[in-house]
């Protein structure tokens, strides 16, 4: 197979019983004829497997490994402008605590400016690490979230990260302020994620969607300026959006979030207030466990200690 940059992904649900050539197609924004060809010269797999025939189906959670057209190709460039805050650091593994606006990886419309430009610049080995279009990340965080996120930089770190998220085995805890007052002081939400089939950006609660759990606990419930709940929030899976989704789900969003919000916010609020909070995992080399905290950044405690 020819030497070429490319990109994994994991197939959702709402693509289920989708042909081959029109996933790979939807996902890289290139024609069907484009995608024809690159299964015809062997450069598109599917749960490791050469693909031989673009009419396939996939199913939820198959792999797709595709390549990059060339003129879509990401060139990571090293940006020593980028600070990064750094809680933990070895020579295999760092824990940093990403800011609010600051997006981990380049993607489509964010080609540089990014956490993964930042490391290149202070660890330029990590280039090599996991995946090419996002070295060394093992999780991510949305943008508009802050907190805590591990990042490999060694390949032994990186392969043993991944098994750890992949089976929940790494503790995450959040800190979330939500609109309105839970009536339970702790609850677990046990309920299916998938993407929206009326929104593609969006994901929500289905039948058919993936095995989702998030634990909360009640740390303080306010009534001024609006009624609203601060949480703590275990995951016990980690979907996209998980806990922005789930929150939702029992009538109780994240204040500050635009998209997954029920139209009420406070004033000086202009994110969603979710922090990763905790991070917790057996180091992928040593077999030692790593704890780290980080306390919420000043503009989410601004809005707590405005609460009553």
């Amino acid at each position: 197979m020819a030497d070429i940059s490319r990109m994994t992904e994991t197939v959702p649900e709402a693509l289920a019983g989708e042909r081959i050539d029109r996933v790979v197609a939807m996902i890289t924004a290139e024609s069907r004829s484009w995608v024809a060809d690159q299964i015809s010269a062997g450069n598109v797999t599917l749960n490791g497997t050469v693909v031989s025939a673009r009419s396939g189906k996939v199913e939820a959670d198959d792999v797709l490994c595709f390549p990059l057209a060339e003129s879509d190709e990401l060139v990571l460039d090293p940006d020593a402008s980028i600070v990064i805050d750094i809680v933990y650091e070895d020579e295999h593994v760092l824990v940093v605590n990403k800011p609010p606006g600051l997006i981990v990886h380049p993607g489509s419309g964010n080609p540089d400016g990014t956490l993964v430009n930042g490391l290149l610049a202070a660890y330029p080995s990590i280039r090599e690490v996991g995946q090419p279009e996002r070295p060394g990340i093992v999780h991510r965080l949305d943008k508009g979230t802050s907190g805590l996120l591990a990042v490999a930089l060694t390949s032994d770190a990186y392969d043993g990260l991944v098994v750890q998220m992949r089976n929940h085995s790494a503790a995450r805890r959040y800190r979330a302020l939500v609109s309105g007052q839970l009536r339970f002081d702790q609850g677990l939400i046990d309920a299916p994620i998938g993407r929206s089939n009326r929104d593609p950006s969006r994901m929500t609660v289905l039948p058919t969607g993936r095995e989702a759990r998030t634990t909360y606990t009640v740390a303080e419930r306010f009534t001024l300026p609006v009624p609203a709940t601060d949480v703590v929030c275990d995951l016990d899976t980690g979907r996209t959006h998980q806990i922005r989704v789930h929150l939702r789900s029992i009538g109780h969003p994240v204040l500050g979030d635009m998209q997954y919000g029920n139209g009420t916010n406070i004033d000086g609020l202009e994110r969603p207030f979710l922090h990763a909070w905790q991070l917790e995992f057996t180091h992928p080399v040593s077999g030692e466990q790593v704890a780290a905290t980080a306390e919420l950044p000043a503009d989410l405690q601004a809005v707590l200690d405005g609460m009553s």
